[in-house]
């Protein structure tokens, strides 16, 4: 359990952008997670939380895993939208090289193309108040 604000990062490792988008609406006055103590970062290095978007690609999959490692020992993931979690429309596709659990440890998935900012949010509060174990949304 997080015992502080989280710091969120997203990463978007390639897709149609409709997940991202969804992920950046988290922070306008409609749906604000700062509300909640959490916080935008840039930087994955000052990140506690990490949203994953979009297929892994062959081309991101190095990326994905060292800005998974650059992270706070006490990193939490949470893996949003279909292509995410399993590839989605884009599981086909030459690049594609699985879902982000085939890379980085997923603590929570969000399903959806795309997913509604209402179940992202959901997701990060279950990992302000959820246990250590990993949980499937």
């Amino acid at each position: 359990m997080m015992k502080k604000s989280p710091w969120v990062c997203f990463f978007n490792s390639g897709d149609c952008k409709g997940c991202i988008l969804e992920c950046t609406v988290l922070i306008t006055p409609k749906y604000d997670i700062e509300r909640f103590g959490c916080m935008l970062r840039p930087s994955a290095r000052h990140a506690d939380v990490l949203l994953v978007t979009g297929i892994v690609t062959r081309q991101s999959k190095k990326r994905l895993k060292r800005i998974y490692t650059q992270m706070s020992p006490e990193k939490k993931v949470i893996a949003i939208g279909s292509c995410a979690i399993r590839g989605g429309l884009f599981s086909d596709s030459y690049n594609f090289s699985g879902g982000s659990e085939k890379t980085i440890p997923i603590d929570i998935y969000v399903p959806g193309c795309p997913p509604k900012p209402e179940a992202i949010i959901d997701a990060i509060l279950k990992l302000l108040g959820g246990s250590n174990e990993r949980k499937k949304n």
